[in-house]
């Protein structure tokens, strides 16, 4: 009871959040010269066209007026139509939004993978060499674009090993998983650095704390210590670095999508604004920032989850 209590505040908590992101991205895309009639009649636009447009499309009317219209078009996921393909943005986007969730999730996973059982094993051999290994490692990982890393992958794991495509996204499950394999991993090598740094800290810190030290005065073996009572209570730092990052990454994606040729959201962007499409940027900023709000409540009910006294 207590659980869905605090999963109900966080969720009533979200919603102003998520009105101050519509209307600040409304205002944005405002403030952005240029008409969007015209963009869409070009070479055809006259003045008797464009004022139609503007009437069509609310152009005309007040700034709050709009906003209202804008905010209730939103609440029925309606986002507006391509200024180029004249196709809804949502069923323009919806599949490049997905490419960039599975991708976004993939590498999340490869990224625990990865960092979990490095961390644990730097924090059991604090100072010794394998954790300076591991440091020196993995903020050398930190401190590299992805874009370099990505041509790196390419290099070795592509042109020369051929163990993987150079692009492509697949059909199938299986095809997507080894198609993304390289993009993912791209992604996970830079949040496995960051993960690994907040999880070392946080176990050593948890394994010198006194429920510690008891739970080896029980006899508990080191194994049973380390999975029941230090993973547990280190992860939840972890967990606020792992849901910033996710978060950073909805928007940040279009950097290994370009390099990888994944047909993503994120590179869809960057192609929008270079064509001044602003319905299909205000839509998928607004998808983006949906999606970092709901990462960052999946975030706050994994902190009730870890820790029950988070729920008071």
């Amino acid at each position: 009871m207590d659980f869905v209590r605090f999963s109900l505040k966080r969720l009533f908590q979200a919603i102003p959040v998520l009105f101050g992101l519509a209307l600040v991205t409304f205002l944005m895309m405002r403030a952005i010269p240029g008409d969007p009639a015209l963009v869409m009649l070009g070479r055809h636009a006259t003045p008797e066209r464009l004022a139609a447009l503007h009437q069509q499309m609310g152009l005309d009317k007040p700034i709050w007026t709009q906003f209202l219209f804008f905010l209730r078009d939103v609440m029925q996921g309606n986002l507006g139509i391509s200024l180029l393909s004249n196709e809804p943005v949502v069923m323009y986007v919806g599949g490049r939004v997905q490419v960039t969730l599975f991708l976004i999730l993939y590498s999340s996973v490869l990224s625990l993978a990865i960092a979990v059982p490095i961390a644990a094993l730097a924090a059991v051999n604090r100072d010794r060499a394998v954790d300076q290994i591991v440091r020196g490692v993995f903020m050398v990982t930190m401190t590299m674009p992805n874009f370099w890393i990505g041509i790196i992958l390419i290099l070795v794991f592509s042109l020369t090993l051929r163990l993987f495509p150079v692009s492509g996204y697949g059909d199938t499950l299986a095809e997507r998983l080894y198609g993304l394999f390289l993009p993912a991993l791209t992604t996970a090598l830079y949040l496995a650095a960051l993960v690994i740094r907040s999880l070392r800290n946080s176990l050593i810190d948890v394994l010198e704390a006194e429920h510690v030290a008891f739970a080896r005065a029980k006899g508990l073996s080191e194994r049973q210590v380390f999975a029941k009572h230090v993973l547990r209570n280190g992860l939840i730092s972890t967990v606020t670095v792992l849901g910033i990052t996710v978060g950073w990454l909805y928007g940040s994606s279009a950097v290994v999508e370009r390099v990888f040729s994944v047909p993503g959201a994120g590179l869809l962007l960057i192609d929008s604004v270079f064509r001044r499409d602003y319905p299909v940027i205000q839509g998928l900023v607004l998808i983006f920032g949906f999606m970092t709000v709901l990462t960052n409540y999946l975030v706050d009910l994994a902190y009730g989850l870890l820790d029950p006294r988070v729920r008071l």
